[in-house]
């Protein structure tokens, strides 16, 4: 049985050494490790070209997601960013057939029907993020946007962030309860507090890959999961091979029973 689609999150190799090391040295790295997806992450490039990205994932046999800062929606404009054009031509230009972004301002008022034909210009998919702000990163305006979504029939779908509901003080379980079935993507994050009080990214304990386990139980069987938590090391090639290898088993025993 074919194993769920594993993505690595470029950020978590650390911002220093990716914009010193640039995005295409990490291609080779992630196919070595088993993973079949790259994240490119856009606030993070500095000389990189989208065409030689594009041929050194494609080479290696490695898909890529575009995730991009912006915010979909923007504070008092009714209609969709108008940086969203262009956010999915850069998305193709890296050969990329994923958009990750985040919801931004979204309210009843704001004129969802205006995104489809946006979405016409480009076979690009939309994956809209839960981030860390309040206007975005809480569920009730996700929930209302996916469920106008999900009425409107637009090709839109949700990146779920397991971690990022902390930094809102939400639970990530019942997010995945109302939110699960819209899910196409996950990012996968544990998340400590500092001494200090702030929240940061970590890696995953047992407790962690248990609560993950359970979250998965309510989204589409074999969704696509990535590492967005701190892979640092000596050895970053066997490391990032363990870590794909740990999320590719997320939720294999409920893929055996569906399939059984």
């Amino acid at each position: 049985m074919t194993r769920p689609h594993v993505s690595i999150s470029l950020s978590s190799f650390g911002a220093d050494l990716v914009r010193q090391r640039g995005q295409g040295s990490f291609v080779e790295l992630l196919a070595a490790a088993g993973a079949s997806r790259i994240e490119w992450r856009e606030e993070l490039f500095t000389h990189e070209q989208p065409d030689e990205l594009a041929a050194g994932a494609r080479a290696q046999g490695l898909a890529s997601i575009y995730s991009s800062p912006l915010e979909l929606w923007l504070l008092g404009q009714p209609r969709p960013n108008p940086a969203l054009l262009i956010a999915l031509q850069r998305c193709e230009a890296f050969g990329s057939s994923w958009l990750k972004v985040s919801l931004g301002h979204f309210t009843d008022s704001h004129d969802l029907s205006a995104l489809a034909p946006i979405l016409a210009t480009s076979p690009v998919q939309l994956l809209v993020e839960n981030d860390q702000t309040l206007q975005g990163g809480r569920i009730e305006p996700l929930q209302r946007f996916f469920t106008a979504v999900e009425a409107q029939g637009l090709p839109v779908a949700m990146t779920f962030d397991i971690g990022n509901w902390q930094w809102q003080d939400q639970s990530a379980t019942v997010a995945a309860r109302q939110l699960g079935r819209h899910v196409a993507y996950v990012h996968c994050k544990a998340v400590a507090r500092r001494d200090d009080g702030k929240l940061i990214a970590v890696p995953p304990a047992l407790a962690d890959l248990h609560l993950w386990e359970q979250l998965l139980k309510h989204m589409p069987v074999g969704v696509m999961r990535a590492a967005e938590y701190p892979l640092q090391g000596d050895d970053l090639a066997q490391l990032t091979a363990e870590h794909v290898a740990t999320l590719s088993r997320l939720g294999q025993s409920r893929r055996e029973t569906v399939h059984a």
